[in-house]
């Protein structure tokens, strides 16, 4: 089961909930951190990390003396990532996608790929929990490719959390694909509700089966209660403002092992998720 934790803005507990879930479960669970510009799964599974991999996507480099400044490959290039200047086509690396259609195009053979780094993967466990988390390099442009990267390096489990980046962008949508549930972490607040608005637009034109948690429930007003009903949206859990949690936070420490009054909560919420997935996957019984 393949679960992404994701929300329409940052700050809201979303990664709070996810490395919840991830120490809650049994038998082989997956952690798997897709926040890739700012991964901090880390600091409250605390995993030992033993394996460390650099990703790269493959830009290409043109050889002058091949070349014939025909532009062909600048033409084709859809991220104008190519331009050509005085008769010498010019590679701006940080804009490539690596799809290789310069490549492909080029009359003369003049242009070979090579490996451009723009991050890493980093594996290794807690316990019985596995841990995967990218890290992008400083100054490097485009996460979609390192995303795709932690997702293939994801084993065959029971369980997979998947901790997406903010927002409904592209690296949000790399995450989300080939989910079987996403849960919306939001808060009661006016910007909460209308990043909500938008991340719930974002799942149901994925198609994919989603619910809402909110975080600091009893802080802001009903508005996104009253949201959620009128759209018909499971309300999956409530998380009240609780200074302890705060805490617990500060210290890097998991809610269900600190505060265990809290562990049957978290409990309740994973059984709701299973059994939401199992409906749509039309399982008997659930």
């Amino acid at each position: 089961m393949k679960i992404a934790i994701a929300s329409g803005k940052g700050g809201t507990g979303k990664t709070t909930l996810a490395v919840n879930l991830a120490a809650l479960g049994e038998g082989a669970i997956v952690y798997a951190d897709c926040d890739v510009e700012e991964p901090n799964g880390h600091l409250f599974l605390n995993p030992k990390i033993t394996v460390s991999e650099e990703v790269g996507i493959p830009v290409p480099v043109v050889d002058p003396a091949l070349c014939t400044a025909c532009e062909r490959c600048v033409e084709a290039c859809r991220f104008n990532a190519l331009a050509c200047v005085a008769d010498q086509v010019l590679v701006f690396s940080a804009l490539c996608h690596g799809c290789g259609g310069c490549i492909a195009i080029c009359p003369e053979g003049a242009m070979k790929e090579y490996p451009h780094p723009i991050g890493k993967v980093e594996k290794g466990a807690r316990g019985e929990l596995y841990f995967i988390q990218g890290t992008m390099k400083v100054g490097a442009a485009m996460s979609p490719p390192l995303i795709r990267a932690v997702k293939a390096t994801v084993p065959p489990s029971d369980l997979e959390i998947y901790d997406a980046p903010p927002g409904t962008s592209c690296p949000v949508i790399t995450t989300l694909k080939e989910m079987d549930y996403v849960v919306l972490v939001t808060e009661p607040t006016p910007f909460g509700l209308n990043d909500l608005r938008i991340a719930v637009e974002t799942v149901r034109e994925m198609g994919l089966p989603f619910g809402v948690v909110v975080n600091r429930s009893d802080v802001g007003d009903g508005r996104i209660r009253d949201y959620c009903r009128a759209e018909e949206i499971a309300l999956l859990m409530e998380l009240p403002e609780d200074r302890r949690i705060a805490e617990t936070y500060s210290r890097g420490e998991l809610i269900v092992e600190a505060l265990p009054e809290y562990k049957q909560a978290f409990a309740d919420l994973l059984d709701k998720i299973c059994c939401s997935v199992k409906r749509e996957e039309g399982v008997p019984g659930s």
